[in-house]
């Protein structure tokens, strides 16, 4: 692991050019043919942000699909959460004619043109927490955004006991599905929770765990009443729970969002945080990469596909847009259940 971090490392100080020839030229970007005839495909991912715990195991997916498979796939992203950036490694590999591209946009309008570019080459594209995206052959989604977003709150209220004020988190205002639950949580509580007020409403993050940390700490100061913080990106649970811990304020103040137990479980251990959800980024990224092979064999995912992983197992489709599928793939962790999770 820790040579791959090097390489990645090094990669970035490289610029765009030297990037696409270290990843791409070794693995040649024309479609070949393996030992027993079948087509095999170069498939890239380009994540929101690359090194961080939740795209490391995606990583770990895409690379088992491409064991599994034979298929020349590998995983790419800026060093921070940077549209722009994202948007010139896309160029990248339209120049490179990689077969597929798989995103996980850091801001959905931004790929667009460059998503359309590389649709117009006929490169296929799969996007991820994306479910407004435009120029997309497919999108999968790891569930419905409404119904998750609902779920959280249902959690922090019971942890809050339905009353008292709370902050909602989100990695960007341009990350479309985590403003989704939050949109979604928001007006199930003020439905549901009429006791509970939300004092402060989507907190950037920017996926940056110090800066959830350093964000929380100025809502602590800012709002004494604090009971709450829902977080949406990964970085925000424990982020939000060492300042909620280093201030002894873990009975007062819970929180509760999406995370990884790699990263967060060390504070449901302490009781900083009280409960994550997520989906597994790994199941995620063999999904995504399967869904794209099928897209360049010509074969229709309709709703019901079994794509053979946990999650994913009965793909159920969106009534306004015919190429938006969900999974059914969330999972809870609490103190509770946390040995049951411990390699997540």
């Amino acid at each position: 692991m820790k040579e791959k971090e090097n390489s990645m490392s090094a990669i970035r100080w490289l610029g765009l050019a030297g990037l696409m020839c270290l990843m791409i030229v070794p693995l040649g970007c024309s479609t070949d043919r393996a030992a027993d005839g079948s087509k095999r495909y170069v498939i890239a991912t380009v994540v929101k942000v690359d090194g961080i715990a939740w795209f490391e195991t995606m990583r770990e997916g895409v690379e088992a699909f491409g064991k599994d498979t034979g298929h020349r796939v590998f995983v790419l992203g800026p060093a921070k959460a940077d549209a722009a950036e994202q948007v010139q490694i896309i160029e990248g590999l339209i120049a490179q004619q990689v077969d597929a591209i798989r995103v996980v946009p850091f801001s959905v309008e931004a790929v667009e043109p460059v998503l359309k570019k590389a649709r117009e080459r006929g490169i296929v594209v799969i996007s991820h927490e994306a479910s407004s995206q435009q120029n997309a052959d497919l999108i999968i989604e790891p569930f419905e955004n409404a119904e998750y977003g609902r779920h959280l709150m249902d959690e922090l209220a019971r942890y809050m006991g339905e009353k008292g004020e709370y902050a909602t988190f989100v990695g960007s205002l341009t990350s479309k599905s985590q403003n989704e639950w939050v949109d979604a949580a928001v007006a199930h509580q003020e439905e549901a929770y009429p006791g509970m007020v939300n004092v402060a409403a989507k907190i950037e993050d920017y996926d940056d765990q110090n800066l959830a940390y350093q964000k929380t700490k100025e809502l602590i100061t800012t709002y004494p009443n604090l009971t709450g913080i829902l977080g949406s990106a990964m970085s925000t649970v424990p982020g939000a729970a060492l300042a909620v811990e280093e201030r002894g304020l873990q009975e007062r103040i819970q929180v509760v969002g999406t995370s990884l137990v790699s990263v967060a479980g060390p504070y449901l251990k302490s009781g900083a945080a009280k409960l994550i959800s997520f989906w597994d980024p790994a199941d995620a990224g063999y999904a995504m990469n399967k869904l794209a092979v099928m897209q360049l064999e010509g074969k229709m995912v309709q709703e019901g596909a079994d794509l053979g992983i946990d999650g994913y197992r009965e793909l159920a489709g969106s009534p306004d847009k015919p190429n938006l599928f969900y999974g059914s793939a969330w999972m809870d962790v609490s103190k509770d259940n946390l040995a049951q999770f411990e390699t997540k």
